[in-house]
């Protein structure tokens, strides 16, 4: 499971709250998750694709 990420690892990793992740999750904005019982996990490469996508171009 070394590819899956809890939430709040993930969220210690992006320095944000846990609750931020939930909040994001919640309005379909944040990486994409996977709901496993009450237990959320992220796809590393999902996650990382997703940061790609949140890249802003130097204006």
């Amino acid at each position: 499971m070394s590819e899956w990420i809890g939430r709040e690892e993930l969220a210690r990793e992006l320095g944000i709250t846990p609750r931020t992740l939930a909040k994001w999750a919640t309005a379909r904005i944040g990486p994409p998750m996977v709901r496993v019982g009450r237990r959320v996990f992220y796809r590393r490469a999902a996650v990382r694709e997703w940061l790609k996508r949140q890249e802003r171009g130097k204006q």
